[in-house]
């Protein structure tokens, strides 16, 4: 199952990189019959349900907290410092772990908006933890 992780390197920099989820293991849960579960580590979180407008432009900033993102409706977009940019509809998500960058050229973190002609309607899962600063460690 693949998702795109925003990180940022050691020097300050934002980039992207598309990760696979691959710990899964065939259990069953609360007495169901067996699925294949990839179990996250277990940390405090906070979700959080956004609705952005459409022509909606998230000027460079960086994620609030290490976050995954998952697109609900409509299509946003994601750009880091690195001049990569993501483009997301329904079903699809990120891992959102940009903290910590140094603004160069007027960048710092990532630039997102929504794309098209509807709003983007997103689930945050914000983790209270330290952000790691290496792409795809989340497995």
């Amino acid at each position: 199952m693949s998702y795109w992780h925003l990180w940022s390197d050691d020097e300050g920099v934002s980039h992207q990189k598309q990760c696979s989820l691959s710990s899964f293991e065939l259990k069953g849960v609360g007495g169901a019959a067996p699925q294949w579960n990839d179990k996250q580590e277990k940390t405090p979180a906070t979700v959080v349900f956004t609705v952005q407008p459409v022509g909606w432009v998230g000027d460079w900033h960086e994620n609030p907290a290490p976050q995954w993102i998952i697109v609900l409706s409509g299509r946003w977009f994601i750009e880091s410092m690195d001049g990569t940019r993501v483009e997301q509809g329904p079903g699809e998500f990120s891992f959102g772990e940009d903290q910590g960058c140094i603004e160069r050229d007027g960048r710092k973190g990532h630039k997102s908006g929504t794309i098209g002609s509807e709003p983007a309607v997103l689930m945050t899962v914000q983790l209270h933890k330290d952000p790691m600063h290496q792409p795809c460690h989340v497995q």
